[in-house]
Formats: C-alpha cells, sequence, structure tokens
C-alpha cells in the first residue's frame, strides 16, 4: 500500500475536500436563478481577490485559452504586439499573437532573470510613433521561477498608452495584484492553481480600455467572443453551457481563501518559499533565481547536483515517498528540478518535501548534514508571520 500522491508541482495542485466534495454533487441547471446567484457571488469575489474595477468572466478552458481570448478580442491581423519573455509561458504569449496576424516584437531575457523594467520602458520610449498596441507580461513565469515585477511594469506600458496584458494564472490568489491601480488592461488565470480547483476553468478580465479595442478588434472569434460574456453576465447567465461543478466549487474555493484573508495567503505563500529556498541552500543545492526579490512565491526551481539527474531524484522521489516534483522544461528540461508550493499547500508540507528529498538525495549518493534541510526551514518558520514579508 502506498501513501496518497502529493502534487507539489507548478500545477495541478492539491484541491481541499469541501472543493472535492462541492464538485462531486450533482450539478445544477446553468440557467436556473440557483446557478446565477452562484454565478454573481463567485463573479464579486474573483474581482475582489484582483482589486479589479472592471469585469471578469469565465470561461470554460485551460488558462492557454483566456490566453488566446485575451489576444482575439485586442488584436486585429497586423498590429504590433511586444511580448516580454522570461520563460515557456511568456514565450507562449508571444506564439499566440502570431497565430493571430500579429507583428510580434520580443523584449527577451535569460532563463532565471526577470524582465528589466528599464529595458520595457526603453523599448517603448524607442516607440515615438506608439505602432506598438499591446504590451504581453507573465507576471509568474513558473517555467523558471521568476516573479516579474508587475506593478512597475504596468506602469511603464501605460505610460506609453499601449495595452497591457497579463498572464497571472500562477500569481493570481498567491501574490498581492491590484489590477486596476497598477493599470492593467487585460489578465488571465486559472482555475487549477492558487484558487484550489482541477484544471477546466479560466478567468479574465478586462479593463474599460480593453473593452474600447474589443469593439473595434477585427480577429476572428467565436466561442471565446467575449462580448458574449459581458452581455450574458449582465443577466446573470453565460453565452454557452460552463463547467458549473466548477464555478459552485470554486464559490468554496474562494470562501476558504476568506477565512484565512487575502493577505494572510499572500504571507503563507512567502513564507513557504523562504522556508523552501533555505532549506534547499541548506543542503547545498543551488537555487535557479538566486535573487530573493525575484523568487517565484508559488515555485522553486533549482539545480540538482552535478552527479544526480533530474530524472533519476524525481523518480526516486516518486517511488519512495509519492511526491511528484516537476522536471525543467524546453530548454531547461534535465537541468533543474521544479518545486510547487501554490495554493493548499502549507509550511508541513514543505517541511516534508524537504526531509523526503535530502532522504532521496542521499540514496543517490549525494551527501549533507542529516536534517540539514528540516532544521534551514524551520529556522526560517521560527520567524513570526507578521516579520516575514
Amino acid at each position: 500500500m502506498q501513501p496518497k500522491e502529493f502534487l507539489m508541482i507548478p500545477g495541478p495542485t492539491p484541491v481541499p475536500d469541501a472543493v472535492l466534495e462541492a464538485i462531486a454533487r450533482d450539478p445544477m441547471g446553468h440557467r436556473t436563478k440557483e446557478f446565477s446567484k452562484v454565478l454573481v457571488e463567485v463573479t464579486a469575489s474573483l474581482k475582489k481577490l484582483a482589486e479589479c474595477n472592471g469585469e471578469v468572466l469565465m470561461l470554460t478552458s485551460s488558462g492557454t485559452g483566456a490566453m488566446e481570448a485575451a489576444i482575439a478580442n485586442t488584436i486585429s491581423p497586423g498590429d504590433k504586439v511586444l511580448s516580454c519573455i522570461c520563460g515557456v509561458f511568456g514565450e507562449r504569449w508571444a506564439k499566440i499573437a502570431t497565430a493571430y496576424g500579429a507583428e510580434v516584437e520580443k523584449l527577451q531575457v535569460e532563463n532565471g532573470e526577470p524582465i528589466s523594467v528599464d529595458a520595457l520602458r526603453d523599448k517603448l520610449q524607442a516607440d515615438r510613433n506608439h505602432t506598438i498596441k499591446a504590451v504581453t507580461i507573465t507576471h509568474n513565469e513558473t517555467s523558471t521561477g521568476v516573479i516579474n515585477d508587475l506593478h512597475q511594469l504596468a506602469l511603464a506600458v501605460r505610460e506609453h498608452g499601449a495595452l497591457c496584458i497579463v498572464d497571472a494564472v500562477t500569481s493570481y490568489g498567491a501574490a498581492p495584484i491590484e489590477f486596476s491601480h497598477w493599470g492593467i488592461d487585460v489578465m488571465v488565470a486559472g482555475s487549477q492553481k492558487a484558487l484550489m480547483l482541477p484544471p477546466g476553468l479560466a478567468v479574465i478580465f478586462m479593463s474599460d480600455r480593453a473593452w474600447e479595442a474589443q469593439a473595434s478588434c477585427t480577429s476572428p472569434r467565436f466561442y471565446f467572443d467575449l462580448a458574449k460574456y459581458r452581455t450574458s453576465l449582465e443577466q446573470e447567465t453565460t453565452p454557452f453551457t460552463p463547467n458549473v461543478s466548477f464555478v459552485v466549487a470554486l464559490k468554496t474555493s474562494l470562501d476558504l481563501m476568506k477565512q484565512d484573508g487575502y493577505r494572510g495567503i499572500y504571507v503563507r505563500h512567502d513564507r513557504m518559499k523562504k522556508a523552501l529556498r533555505a532549506g534547499v541552500t541548506g543542503m547545498g543545492l543551488k537555487l535557479f533565481v538566486p535573487k530573493e526579490q525575484y523568487a517565484s512565491p508559488t515555485i522553486t526551481s533549482i539545480v540538482p547536483p552535478t552527479s544526480i539527474s533530474v530524472d533519476a531524484l524525481r523518480r526516486t522521489m516518486k517511488e519512495r515517498y509519492n511526491i511528484r516534483v516537476a522536471d525543467g522544461q524546453d530548454a531547461l528540461k534535465n537541468k533543474i528540478f521544479r518545486i510547487g508550493h501554490m495554493g493548499y499547500v502549507f509550511e508541513r508540507d514543505i517541511l516534508m518535501t524537504l526531509s523526503a528529498l535530502e532522504a532521496c538525495l542521499t540514496e543517490l549518493g549525494y551527501r549533507c548534514p542529516s536534517g540539514i534541510g528540516v532544521g534551514s526551514a524551520l529556522a526560517v518558520l521560527s520567524t513570526p508571520a507578521s516579520a516575514a514579508t
């Protein structure tokens, strides 16, 4: 008999029992007053979590579906898009924009580095004729473990006047975001990350400027025509059959988050990040993102010892302890491993993972002082939470 598999990956993330129970109930009719009530309540909670004065819509799709919807509703063929790329998901924005006929320019940095606010500002200031229609940004790049300074990046975009289009799939609900105050125009998120649901539901936020762009956008769209969702939401319904069970479960998830308070959730993620980083470095391992200020609060990327392959380490973690950690992606495949600490994950889980990691490293021939990883993490966690951010 094996213990329950535990996901310490960038997503899907662990799901609370109360959320699973909500999903398991018989679905309600999506054209009923009961569902309309849930839809309105969930929408209001999503807006509050993002500090959004605009509108939020839910799509039955992956986060990538919401990314495509963001482009399809704001970018016309021939429009110029500047894509900020610091990993796989920043590159995905560029690929989607290219598929819709945009002229894509890239502002790219090395893996493990954040997008430079100064470099973005210089690039936009050089666009004296304001030909750049939109700038795409990945807030939290899980392929590398970097979080960007979204506030300052968005400010630079607003100074130029382009649309600010943001992937917040792995930051929304785990790190502070002030959608309206920061001047974001379009933002997407997904259910399987900090919102603590399985994959299958996407969220997209739209500002007034985004709706103006949507009205004049000539890109083809049908299911992802956000104007249909906006009109239906005004009538407290949806244009197509939604994932009713997930919308209902999302209400449960958001209610759980409210119990902790949003600041409490952000503090917890920050503490888990710091504890994990301390534990990893205590074992003598190298962090792929060495600078604390750019380290993701939801995913930590680690360089394995030279004598141990990523595949062997991941396989041993799974076979011995039924804990899954992630490989690197694309150019980083087999070069780093990634540990997720997002959503329904707690300090206990960080200590468990560090203990298992040390045991597996020892089994594979790596030596470090016994218990050093957990001990280093506990030194961080012994600090009062209020002082941890």
